[in-house]
């Protein structure tokens, strides 16, 4: 995916979409369908280390996946929701990954460190793959939350309130 074809796509994604809303304490079975789709966990990047990070090793977690960019103004705001719910959830089972979409790797490992990011950020440039698995992205941020049992429960597109995220989380752990 390339720069351009993001920022054309976030240009005609001025609303924050979501495809399963989520709205006072729901139940787990209100927000993860259990006929759902399964996440496809069957890939493996690199993290800003370098070093290999395979998605099937967060199987039994919860798993917030966000795909994102620095240039991506949305991103920035939701990024340290995200550092705030890994920081929470985390020893009850929340595992955070970013996945940045198309940054070179000196700009992006700057701009983790600014941010304080604390959860693994894996390399998606040239990973058509993973995108075609959780997608279509028409945008980002674009946010998926996999339940314990591998489903994928939510997904948001665009800027979303922290509250949805962590009812949803919540609701999961």
């Amino acid at each position: 995916m390339t720069k351009s074809w993001v920022r054309i796509t976030m240009g005609g994604l001025i609303l924050a979409l979501s495809t399963t809303p989520v709205h006072g304490q729901q139940s787990l079975a209100a927000i993860c369908n259990p006929e759902g789709k399964i996440a496809n966990l069957d890939f493996t990047l690199k993290d800003l280390n370098g070093d290999d990070v395979s998605l099937s090793e967060f199987k039994g977690k919860v798993i917030l996946l966000d795909f994102w960019a620095t240039w991506c103004g949305p991103c920035k705001v939701e990024i340290p929701y995200f550092i705030d719910f890994y920081n929470t959830y985390r020893t009850q089972g929340l595992q955070v990954l970013g996945f940045d979409v198309d940054d070179e790797i000196p700009e992006l490992t700057a701009y983790a460190e600014q941010m304080e990011m604390n959860y693994p950020i894996l390399i998606g440039a040239g990973r058509d793959d993973v995108l075609k698995a959780y997608g279509p992205m028409v945008g980002l941020p674009t946010t998926v939350i996999i339940g314990r049992d591998g489903r994928v429960c939510i997904s948001h597109t665009g800027l979303t309130e922290k509250e949805t995220f962590e009812e949803a989380i919540r609701a999961l752990l």
